[in-house]
């Protein structure tokens, strides 16, 4: 029950920078998702040391495990198309099998370049 209870504050304290985020697109006409910069005020609060990784890591972690769960409504939605499941499905599962590939290339090359490591 305690660690239901510390993953509940965790989340809490990420929602916590979306907030944020929302009264500063607000207040200034930033061209970005209120999202990203909310995940931008939480990578420099943890980059400054502002705020330590330990409140908020079981947290992230429970969301990422989770991520899944919100992909499927709009998974289970593509049903309703027939065309994206004819001749057109097989086009678009192509491309995106294809820039997948192209996405994990790049991404390892970058890291193989220049030494990206924990």
């Amino acid at each position: 029950m305690r660690k239901i209870i510390i993953i509940l504050l965790q989340v809490a304290l990420i929602h916590v920078f979306l907030l944020i985020a929302m009264g500063i697109k607000e207040l200034l006409p930033i061209p970005l998702p209120t999202t990203i910069i909310g995940l931008l005020l939480l990578f420099f609060a943890l980059y400054f040391k502002l705020i330590k990784l330990e409140w908020v890591e079981q947290g992230g972690r429970w969301l990422m495990a989770e991520l899944l769960l919100f992909f499927v409504p709009s998974t289970v939605g593509i049903v309703n198309y027939q065309e994206l499941v004819s001749m057109q499905g097989i086009w678009l599962m192509l491309i995106i099998f294809l820039s997948t590939v192209i996405v994990l290339g790049t991404t390892g090359a970058i890291v193989q370049r220049f030494g990206v490591s924990k």
